[in-house]
Formats: structure tokens, sequence, C-alpha cells
């Protein structure tokens, strides 16, 4: 009887293994695009947006460091800017462009107080 079904998978069509390999193809294709689009581009999304952040940087805005604190830009160079932390005007740090993680900008206007 095991002589007759290895006689019988002997005569199937010689193609049908070929099918197999272009299955496996399709699904590792498709799970790798899958983890790019779950992976890899909100990360390229938010790194655009820092750069985007941090080139539009000025003085007077206020900041938030990697560390925790926030602070205002008194000046800005190019890999570089000086904060000022607190209230007391003494406390003015140097430190890299890319320690920012958020910006709060300056208002330009004047606002009015509704009493």
């Amino acid at each position: 009887m095991f002589d007759k079904f290895l006689a019988l998978e002997a005569q199937a069509d010689p193609q049908a293994g070929g099918m197999n390999w272009i299955v496996l193809i399709v699904i590792y294709g498709a799970f790798f695009f899958l983890l790019y689009m779950f992976m890899f581009r909100p990360q390229k999304k938010q790194q655009k947006a820092l750069r985007e952040l941090l080139s539009q940087l000025e003085i007077g805005d206020v900041v938030l460091t990697s560390s925790g604190f926030y602070g205002t830009i008194i000046d800005i160079a190019d890999d570089t800017v000086i904060v000022e932390f607190g209230n007391n005007k003494n406390c003015r740090i140097p430190m890299q462009k890319t320690a920012i993680v958020d910006c709060e900008k300056q208002d330009s206007g004047s606002q009015t107080e509704s009493k």
C-alpha cells in the first residue's frame, strides 16, 4: 500500500512544488511591508518633525529638554543653544540642539485679559 502512495506521488505535477516557494515569498514580503508600515515609517515621521522643530527655534522660545527641564532660549549658534532655567537669571546653560524635545513658541502679539 505504501508503494502505491509513492507511485502516485511520483506522478504528481512537478510544478506544484514551485507554488510553495511563491507563497512563502509573498508571505515574507507582506511581513516586511507590515514591519515597515508599523515600525520604521512612524519613526521617520517623528525624526522629520523633530528636525523641523529644531530648525524653527527662535530666541525667547520656551523649550523642554531631554532631561525634563523647561527653559527659555537666550542665544542660538549652529549646533548649540544657551538656555536660561528658572527665575534665577544667572542660570544659563549651553546645550546641544539635539537635547531639545519640545518647544512652545513665544507669543508675538500682545494678549488682552478678559475680566
